[in-house]
């Protein structure tokens, strides 16, 4: 009897059992790193949705101007139909390497063959070689670094979040402790309460912790991959503008 009233007391008191009730019961410092949490996990998520949709568009825009590049014989054409595909990584170190290329040779756009090969100038400098390697690896490095953008935030939600949720934690533990202290009673019906709300903010911090580390961990291999993508891209690219000051050189 002693015991049902005990509990109708504590029930009465704001602790039902939910986690809504027990996070609006738990102490000031246990629900400011609750909502510390909640800022973490919102931003966690918006950042993956973000990424998600990005990295979907550089996909599908990378494959559509390969499918260009490979069909357009002329440099020069393939320069204009590169400008469609904004999201693409592929046509922006095209665009960034064709510039500088243009710009070594003297600017003459006009005077591009029906090939696949950069200037019918004569043989471009070595010089002019390097500045249009610098603009391709220069290009390579600021589209990897666009698509890493943000994620560094979920890279500190996964290992930031489970510690600012045990901090919580034990800040709860300790409270409860001492309201078990004041009242000089331990029963089940006194720790439970002060347990439970203090355990909320451990699992809001492995909530908000583990999206972050899976999207960040995939996210993380699906840029690698299309920087790698993008090198190859360039190197081809510049096997193209070698082999041209070769066979100007030699002949």
């Amino acid at each position: 009897m002693n015991e049902a009233a005990g509990l109708t007391s504590v029930n009465v008191g704001g602790f039902h059992g939910s986690v809504l009730d027990m996070a609006l019961a738990a102490g000031p410092m246990v629900q400011f790193v609750l909502v510390l949490l909640l800022f973490f996990s919102v931003v966690s998520w918006a950042i993956i949705l973000m990424k998600y949709r990005i990295l979907g568009r550089v996909k599908k825009e990378n494959r559509m101007f390969l499918e260009a590049y490979m069909r357009i014989n002329k440099l020069s054409d393939v320069f204009p139909e590169s400008k469609k595909f904004s999201n693409s990584t592929l046509a922006e170190v095209f665009r960034a390497g064709y510039t500088e290329l243009v710009k070594t040779a003297g600017g003459r756009r006009e005077s591009l063959p029906d090939e696949k090969i950069p200037l019918d100038s004569p043989g471009l400098e070595l010089r002019g070689i390097d500045n249009v390697e610098r603009a391709l690896n220069r290009a390579c490095e600021v589209e990897s670094a666009r698509l890493s953008s943000a994620l560094g935030f979920l890279a500190t939600t996964g290992s930031a979040s489970p510690f600012i949720g045990l901090f919580g934690t034990v800040w709860g533990i300790m409270s409860a402790f001492k309201g078990i202290g004041i009242r000089g009673t331990a029963s089940l019906a006194v720790v439970a309460p002060g347990i439970s709300e203090a355990l909320i903010a451990t699992a809001a911090g492995l909530a908000a912790a583990i999206p972050a580390v899976i999207f960040y961990n995939y996210y993380v291999n699906r840029v690698r991959v299309i920087s790698v993508e993008s090198d190859n891209f360039a190197s081809e690219f510049l096997n193209i503008v070698e082999r041209y000051y070769v066979k100007n050189v030699k002949t």
